[in-house]
C-alpha cells in the first residue's frame, strides 16, 4: 500500500484532536464460515476484536469520539437474535469512555429494518419519519465530518413499497442483467459496482452534502467525509463501491475542503489519493481477522496531516494535505 509521508508535516506536535476507528465487525454467533470468494471470516471472535478495540482506545486516555464504520453484525445472524446482537456489539462500544458515532452498513440492513437500527445506533438527526442516516458534526471549530448514507437508495433497509427501493430496483434491473442482484457476473470495470449488497446517496442527500460543504467552506473548516461505502475506485475492488460514487464525488471536488474520505464495506482495505489529492482509505474488516489479531486503530488530526495509527492488519497511513 503507498503511503504518504507525513514526517515533514509536524508529526511530533500534539495532534488537534484524535478519534478511534473499527469497521466491519460483523458479529454473529455462528461458527466461522467464509465469504463468497472463498476467504476466512471469524464471526464470533469479531466482537473480541471490538473488545480489546475499546480497551485500548481507553487506555490511550486522550481519544474525543470513535468512529463505526458500518456492519455492525453479520447477515448470517439468525433473524430471531438480530436485535439482541446488535444490542450486545452496541453495547460493547458504550464501554468506550466518549461518544461513539456510527453509520449503516448493508448487513446491519440485512436484520434490521431502518427504524429499529437507528434509534439503537443512536443516529443524529433521527426522527420526522424520514430514517435519514446521514449527519455532521465538528469536533473543534476548524474542522467537521459528513457521515453519509450510503443505503439511502437501496433494495434493503427501507419497506418493500418504498420509493428508495423502487428507484433501486430499477437501477439493478436496468444495470446489472444477472437473475441474482448480488452477482456481479458479467459486468465490466466500475459497472460490477451494481450489486444489490452497495446502494446510492439520494437527491436530497446530495443537495444537504453540498450545503454542507459550502457552509464549511464559508467557515473555512476541513471536512473528512465517512461512507460504510467507498468512494474512489483506486482504494477499493470495483464490487464495493457507491453506485453514484462519480457524482457524490463530483459535489465534494466541487470544494477544497474535503481532504480524506474514510469508509469500509471492502474487507481488505485500500488507499488512494483522487485526481484532485482527497485522500481515499477504506479501513480493514474487523470480521476477518483470525483468533490473535485486529484490525482497529486511531487517527491523530492535525492542521495539514491526518496520522492512522493502525493495530494488526490495520496499516499505519498518512494523509498530508494543503492546509
Amino acid at each position: 500500500m503507498a503511503l504518504a509521508n507525513g514526517l515533514a508535516n509536524g508529526q511530533s506536535r500534539h495532534p488537534i484532536f484524535s478519534f478511534g476507528v473499527i469497521a466491519d465487525v460483523q458479529y454473529a454467533d455462528v461458527p466461522d464460515g467464509h465469504s463468497f470468494l472463498g476467504v476466512p471470516r471469524y464471526y464470533r471472535h469479531s466482537i473480541r476484536v471490538l473488545q480489546r478495540a475499546v480497551k485500548s482506545w481507553n487506555e490511550q486516555k486522550n481519544l474525543n469520539f470513535v468512529i463505526n464504520f458500518g456492519d455492525i453484525v453479520d447477515g448470517k445472524c439468525p433473524k430471531d437474535q438480530s436485535l439482541n446482537a446488535v444490542k450486545e456489539v452496541v453495547s460493547e462500544f458504550e464501554k468506550f469512555h466518549g461518544p461513539v458515532y456510527h453509520m449503516i452498513g448493508n448487513h446491519c440492513l440485512y436484520n434490521l429494518p431502518r427504524d429499529n437500527l437507528l434509534p439503537l445506533l443512536k443516529i443524529p438527526n433521527y426522527g420526522g419519519g424520514h430514517a435519514h442516516a446521514y449527519y455532521d458534526f465538528s469536533p473543534t471549530p476548524g474542522y467537521r465530518f459528513v457521515v453519509l448514507d450510503g443505503y439511502d437508495i437501496s433494495a434493503i433497509g427501507w419497506p418493500h413499497d418504498h420509493p428508495n427501493t423502487l428507484e433501486a430496483l430499477k437501477i439493478l434491473s436496468e444495470r446489472n442483467p444477472n437473475s441474482d442482484k448480488n452477482s456481479p457476473d458479467g459486468l465490466k470495470g466500475v459497472d460490477r459496482r451494481f450489486v444489490m449488497f452497495n446502494g446510492a446517496v439520494g437527491n436530497e442527500q446530495m443537495e444537504w452534502l453540498d450545503s454542507v460543504l459550502q457552509d464549511a467552506t464559508n467557515m473555512k473548516q476541513k471536512v473528512i467525509v465517512c461512507c460504510h461505502v467507498p468512494l474512489d475506485p483506486g482504494a477499493t475492488s470495483k464490487t464495493t463501491l457507491l453506485w453514484n460514487y462519480d457524482q457524490v464525488m463530483d459535489v465534494i471536488h466541487r470544494y477544497d475542503c474535503v481532504k480524506v474520505c474514510l469508509a469500509g464495506h471492502n474487507h481488505e482495505g485500500g488507499y488512494s489519493i483522487d485526481s484532485h489529492g482527497v485522500h481515499h482509505r477504506v479501513l480493514d474488516a474487523a470480521l476477518e481477522c483470525p483468533p490473535g489479531t485486529d484490525a482497529f486503530g486511531y487517527i491523530d488530526v492535525y492542521d495539514n496531516m491526518l496520522k492512522l495509527v493502525g493495530t494488526d492488519r490495520l496499516k499505519n497511513t498518512d494523509f498530508s494535505f494543503d492546509s
